[in-house]
């Protein structure tokens, strides 16, 4: 119990960046208590604002400035939306969004990821999102990176057999990276057939802000789409 209550010392990035407006802290204050889940409550008490139960609950881990989460929570009114984010402007962004668009199905993790994956129950997530999140590109840095095989053992045991994990990303260090760690886990497969299938999104994809800026630059993004293989009976 004391330890789910301490920050993760092995965190790194940072918290806050420029000032936030008025509208921003008050919606901080005031939206986010009734939004937030924590390691202590993990439940996203979906049916306590939703018409009806979830049909599913998508996951999105590292949600920038939430763009992306609150386009696919206003696409898909009956799917429940978690999205974990330590950038405390990003989450005032998203919030922003929430707000404006009346948006009941998404709860918020405010916090490192991995403390919510760890209590998170066996089997409750139909689909998962790393997208564009940090490539640490320096050598003694790879080890921050999200995509290592802790982090696929904590998405191996919530994901729900033949859920789907979307990883992007511009940065072809990483990529490269990601795509092995993938592959040489037991619990994800990759279905590839040709580069179209990585080159390309998916139809249903809904562009983020880091990707649209490597788009600017002439920088391509790779996606990577895995299935969660079904457990041994």
């Amino acid at each position: 119990m004391e330890a789910l209550q301490k920050e993760r010392s092995d965190w790194h990035g940072r918290r806050l960046g420029k000032k936030l407006r008025v509208g921003q802290k008050k919606l901080l204050e005031n939206l986010l208590p009734r939004l937030k889940i924590t390691p202590l409550d993990p439940d996203p008490h979906f049916e306590t604002t939703m018409s009806e139960v979830p049909q599913q609950v998508w996951l999105e881990i590292g949600f920038g400035g939430g763009e992306h989460l609150a386009a696919l929570a206003r696409a898909h009114p009956h799917i429940g939306f978690i999205g974990c984010e330590p950038f405390i402007n990003g989450v005032a962004k998203l919030l922003t969004a929430i707000d404006t668009y009346n948006l009941n199905n998404i709860r918020i993790y405010d916090n490192d990821a991995r403390q919510l994956l760890d209590v998170m129950d066996n089997q409750s997530i139909d689909r998962a999102f790393v997208l564009f999140s940090d490539p640490w590109p320096k050598k003694r840095h790879h080890k921050r990176r999200f995509i290592i095989e802790e982090n696929l053992n904590r998405l191996a045991r919530i994901l729900k057999d033949e859920a789907e994990l979307r990883f992007a990303s511009d940065h072809y260090g990483f990529v490269s990276w990601a795509l092995e760690k993938l592959i040489g886990h037991p619990a994800f497969a990759w279905n590839a057939r040709s580069f179209r299938d990585w080159r390309n999104p998916p139809q249903d994809w809904v562009a983020t802000r880091y990707e649209k800026k490597a788009l600017a630059r002439q920088e391509y993004p790779a996606y990577l789409l895995f299935k969660r293989l079904a457990r041994d009976v």
